[in-house]
């Protein structure tokens, strides 16, 4: 797949503008590793809403190439309804949308995670808390009106599907299944990622180390799926691509470091140097 920056003339607003909805008091990390690895994986600008008592803090911790964009919040600090009737007005200035890492699991979260899954025009990647406030709504996912990529890990899918623990051939049939059914793409994290379309196409990505296997990582696949549809790459070629340069980019760290010693942080400087 072809990155976009070919253009000598191009300039940041040709690559697109990624709103990453992310981070809550405990969790602000979550955001700045979304945008920043978005920002690695080419998208032209990235901005990170977040409730307004937390912009500060978010501003200290992310990166300063990020924008932040502070929104009214909810009790404790979190996103709910009047957030997103707030981040409702700036839609037009988005190209993409990351939402979930580090939302909590408030009931105001899952009122704001829902409402943005359903309204919001915009391709989105939704994954982590945002994905255990849809389960039991999988119906809001079946209309909505541009692309929506899933990356549940095994025990978020089983809360989204209800489907047990499975084996490699399972996960294949399952993603593929449940992508079908719920007009999605779905990353089915794992040993063996697996990749599934709307209309029955599945990849199964060879790339990626058990040292990967660490708090952050998540969050950096989430922001290089989303900085690659910031920049108009279809959503399916997108989560495959962004799949198989993630694994990439642990297997390059597997050769510098030892295998327990990755951090997320290690993994977005090793996808942004291959």
């Amino acid at each position: 797949m072809p990155l976009l920056r070919r253009n000598k003339r191009a300039h940041k607003n040709d690559f697109g503008h990624l709103l990453v909805v992310a981070g809550s008091p405990a969790m602000l990390g979550a955001a700045s590793l979304v945008s920043l690895s978005a920002m690695r994986a080419g998208a032209g600008l990235v901005t990170a809403a977040i409730p307004s008592t937390l912009n500060l803090a978010l501003q200290k911790k992310i990166s300063n190439a990020v924008m932040t964009m502070p929104v009214a919040g909810s009790k404790g600090d979190v996103f709910g309804l009047t957030s997103f009737r707030q981040i409702r007005k700036h839609w037009s200035k988005f190209t993409s949308v990351a939402m979930g890492p580090g939302l909590g699991t408030s009931f105001f979260v899952k009122a704001f995670v829902r409402a943005m899954a359903f309204q919001c025009p915009l391709p989105m990647v939704i994954d982590a808390d945002a994905l255990n406030a849809l389960s039991g709504s999988l119906e809001i996912l079946k209309s909505c009106r541009s692309a929506r990529v899933l990356t549940p890990h095994p025990g978020e899918f089983f809360r989204l599907s209800g489907n047990k623990p499975l084996t490699e051939r399972e996960r294949r049939k399952a993603a593929k299944d449940f992508a079908v059914e719920n007009n999605v793409v779905l990353v089915l994290k794992g040993h063996r990622t697996v990749v599934a379309s709307p209309d029955g196409k599945v990849f199964v990505n060879m790339t990626g180390n058990p040292g990967m296997a660490k708090a952050g990582t998540g969050d950096v696949l989430t922001g290089i799926i989303a900085g690659f549809l910031a920049q108009g790459i279809p959503s399916y070629d997108a989560a495959k691509e962004a799949v198989y340069r993630h694994g990439m980019a642990g297997d390059i760290l597997l050769k510098q470091r030892k295998i327990y010693s990755f951090t997320a942080d290690d993994l977005i400087d090793s996808f942004s140097r291959k």
